[in-house]
């Protein structure tokens, strides 16, 4: 089977937005330094996704490609709290427990993927990961700052007058309100 063709379903129609993690690109990390796939199959991949992302782009999607950097110092620390908290257990799987031991081949990959694999039609961008709730705000903005604003015309909407004095009075019953945390 064709290694992309598992992704092509899942591809954005017309003025969707889809997101993928890891996407294709699993090939080139967890599968490379673990040896779920072959050397032919690696280097296949890295020949073959710019060819199949600029296919995509050449047809008007538009595609970002982000990598979500996290020192090894933070990544432990996530670890050490994914095992310690039963809640979050879940989040730790066999292959992330035998990947702490790997992380400098971890670091090859990506590189070499980078290399392979940043184009002018399809580049990657770097967000600082050690702090998620940031990195995932940057991340955010930076793509809205991407995507290309759409004029969608709106109608004009007028609000009716309110019958009468706007109501100031707070619930004072016996439900309390939540404290805000943001």
């Amino acid at each position: 089977q064709w290694y992309f063709q598992r992704y092509v379903a899942h591809l954005p129609a017309a003025g969707e937005l889809v997101l993928f993690d890891r996407s294709w690109y699993n090939r080139a990390g967890v599968e490379k330094v673990m040896g779920f796939c072959t050397d032919a199959e690696y280097r296949r991949f890295l020949e073959q996704a710019p060819i199949f992302e600029k296919l995509l782009v050449d047809d008007g999607i538009l595609l970002y490609k982000y990598w979500l950097a996290v020192d090894q110092v933070h990544q432990e620390e996530r670890f050490a709290e994914r095992a310690e908290d039963p809640l979050k257990r879940w989040k730790l799987s066999p292959i992330d427990l035998k990947s702490r031991e790997l992380y400098e081949e971890y670091g090859l990959a990506r590189d070499a993927m980078f290399e392979a694999t940043h184009t002018k039609h399809a580049p990657w961008y770097v967000v600082e990961f050690d702090d998620q709730r940031r990195g995932r705000l940057n991340l955010i903005r930076h793509l809205l700052d991407l995507v290309p604003d759409r004029k969608v015309p709106v109608e004009t909407l007028e609000l009716p007058p309110l019958p009468g004095k706007p109501a100031t009075e707070r619930y004072t019953g016996p439900v309390k309100p939540l404290k805000g945390r943001y």
